[in-house]
């Protein structure tokens, strides 16, 4: 199925997700890699506050490349999410709503996703220069130290994205390789 949906949004917006629908974000997410997962995570355990609020927020996981003249942002494409797995329950548990990458997810990031209701979104990776036409706006709002791993707010109109794993769980890596070898029994 085909959505359309504007960011910020909230838990009865996530429940309406299902894996494997087509989805187009227009509005307001953040961008956060490695680094700055570490930096959030870290403060959080000792009781700090961070720098954006989490509360039905979702992070795109992207590092920038630096933008060409004219440009708001360079290329645009998605980081592998298990990379952020040990960080993200806790900031699931702190209100994230959404998160937007490439790959597999752990078991821990799905139970915390299902207990929290929140959803994961996959960008197509390789497409980054694609992407980066969705974004209309692109500021630094934290750990400008980390360089393009900075926390970026960024404006988007109809970013492209699949619901890979929706707040039920249910999982389109999964599902879809069962169908395949299902279709393809000999």
């Amino acid at each position: 199925m085909e959505r359309h949906i504007t960011a910020p949004f909230d838990k009865e917006q996530v429940k309406e997700l299902h894996a494997g629908d087509y989805v187009y974000i227009t509005g307001t997410i953040y961008t956060a890699r490695d680094a700055a997962h570490k930096r959030m995570y870290e403060a959080l355990l000792k009781g700090e506050e961070i720098p954006i609020s989490l509360d039905g927020n979702t992070i795109y996981y992207l590092g920038p490349t630096p933008a060409k003249e004219g440009k708001v942002i360079g290329s645009a494409g998605p980081t592998t999410s298990s990379r952020m797995d040990k960080y993200t329950p806790l900031l699931l548990s702190k209100g994230l709503n959404g998160m937007i990458g490439k790959g597999k997810r752990s078991r821990e990031v799905i139970e915390s996703m299902t207990e929290n209701k929140a959803v994961y979104f996959a960008a197509v990776g390789g497409a980054g220069a694609l992407l980066s036409k969705c974004i209309k706006e692109a500021e630094v709002v934290a750990y400008e130290d980390l360089g393009t791993e900075a926390i970026r707010k960024l404006r988007v109109e109809d970013f492209p994205v699949i619901v890979v794993i929706d707040s039920d769980g249910n999982n389109l890596y999964e599902t879809a390789t069962a169908e395949y070898l299902e279709k393809n029994k000999e």
